[in-house]
């Protein structure tokens, strides 16, 4: 009898062991994609948004040298989303098709030449072509190249988020999501600080204005970090050279069994079942008013900083301060997705972020130009909106897979992004409207918070029927 309990005893102590070698084997095999890729991704989006949002801080000169009425920056910043929007979901198709290293490195070299180009705004001229649309030379030039920027840059964000995938699984990627996105708060943060030096410093060097100097300067590095990715990034782990086969069957194994557990949330495969799911359109309807608001604040940001009492010539001082909110909101968007992945909850980490960017709208309609409280509301709305943005995709990645999910992810943040052309343009016209004051809009984008707070908490609720995994 002892012998016998002996020996069960001992083949318990095996299994156990076994199966923590298994766990500790597994966990080093993510961590060491996540050391290979993040740092990769990270500084592809940190370049992407350096030169998507570095026109808040072009606007402060080059809307005064141009003569551009907050009415035509505000609609010259948001078209860059009609771009966007169209061409999104072929964009993530082709993805899909072609590979993700060399489709993510065609598009950033595209955006990096053309966001260089925005030194030329008020050197083309149209004739009659800017007048038959009522507009001068450089406003037309400015929307040009507006729209363009959006097209080249159509499918990166999108694209990342269904390369991510590829290799992680859904119960790790919430964190690896926010460690990615954290790059949309760092490049705010040193961005910021960039930008407002070379404003500052570089005004006048070679007959540039500073603002011309801004965006040949932050448009060089997505050039040079898509040939970057062009020569590193393997397109999935089958071509990842640095992987063994016993780690590449690991990664295989949990795709497969997620993609198993996605049958019991109704998972869609096919492109054509994206559009018959109403997640999919409740996804996308929950993107855009927090976007709206998203994009108005950041975009807006310096105008609004510097509004609180800072000398309109010194553009490092806007830049420092600028640094705060999205310093707070990459420590919070890392730390919440962390909590998430924890514990395993997903919706109410979703809702309580929008919660907080809406009191940061309420805060900036109802203060003035107080510094503090201002900064404050900035605060609130910045790290409200991205740390939402870190949480959000897993809700749709949840039940999306294959083609469906090249697609979905596409058509949610094309539709989604259409509040990036709303919010800067909604400031924009009732700042004109108002002799410079934006509390209407800000009250407006607070309420745009609370319906992606009421849709979002709807996505989860929703329970189609299983489906058969394809």
């Amino acid at each position: 009898m002892n012998e016998a309990q002996g020996s069960t005893g001992a083949s318990s102590n095996g299994a156990g062991q076994a199966s923590q070698d298994a766990s500790a084997f597994e966990a080093a095999t993510f961590r060491k994609i996540a050391r290979r890729l993040v740092p990769l991704l990270f500084l592809g989006y940190f370049v992407a948004f350096l030169d998507r949002v570095n026109i808040g801080f072009a606007k402060l000169q080059m809307a005064g040298d141009l003569s551009l009425s907050d009415e035509v920056y505000g609609f010259g910043a948001g078209v860059f989303f009609i771009g966007y929007f169209l061409f999104e979901v072929p964009s993530n198709l082709l993805l899909a098709r072609v590979g993700a290293r060399r489709w993510i490195a065609r598009i950033m070299i595209s955006w990096g030449v053309l966001s260089s180009c925005f030194l030329f705004t008020g050197s083309v001229h149209w004739g009659p072509v800017a007048a038959a649309f009522g507009c001068t030379d450089a406003q037309f030039t400015f929307y040009i190249l507006r729209f363009l920027l959006g097209v080249a840059e159509a499918g990166f964000y999108p694209g990342i988020v269904l390369y991510l995938t590829f290799w992680f699984p859904a119960a790790r990627r919430a964190q690896v999501n926010a460690l990615f996105m954290t790059a949309i708060a760092i490049s705010n943060v040193f961005g910021s600080l960039i930008s407002g030096a070379i404003l500052q410093y570089m005004d006048g060097a070679a007959a540039l204005r500073g603002w011309q100097w801004l965006f040949l300067l932050e448009g060089i590095p997505s050039v040079l970090v898509g040939f970057l990715l062009l020569a590193v990034l393997p397109d999935g782990p089958a071509k990842a050279k640095w992987l063994s086969p016993k780690e590449r069957t690991l990664i295989a194994e949990r795709l497969h069994a997620d993609e198993q557990g996605k049958s019991a949330h109704g998972q869609r495969h096919r492109v054509g079942e994206m559009f018959l799911d109403p997640r999919i359109w409740i996804c996308a309807l929950s993107f855009l008013p927090i976007n709206a608001g998203f994009y108005a604040i950041n975009f807006w940001m310096p105008t609004i900083i510097q509004e609180v009492g800072i000398d309109k010539d010194d553009y490092l001082s806007v830049g420092l301060l600028a640094m705060i909110p999205y310093g707070v909101a990459a420590v919070s968007m890392v730390l919440w997705a962390r909590h998430s992945d924890r514990t395993g909850e997903r919706r109410w980490h979703s809702i309580i972020p929008l919660f907080a960017a809406s009191i940061g709208f309420v805060v900036l309609a109802t203060v003035g130009h107080q510094p503090v409280l201002s900064m404050i509301g900035i605060t609130l709305v910045a790290a409200g909106a991205l740390t939402w943005l870190a949480m959000f995709w897993m809700l749709p990645t949840a039940f999306l897979s294959g083609m469906a999910a090249a697609g979905g992810i596409a058509m949610i943040n094309s539709l989604g992004n259409l509040g990036g052309y709303f919010g800067p343009d909604l400031i924009g016209r009732i700042r004109d409207a108002n002799g410079g004051d934006s509390s209407a809009a800000f009250i407006a984008l607070a309420v745009a918070a609370l319906v992606s707070a009421a849709l979002t908490f709807a996505i989860a609720t929703i329970r189609p029927k299983p489906s058969a995994v394809h």
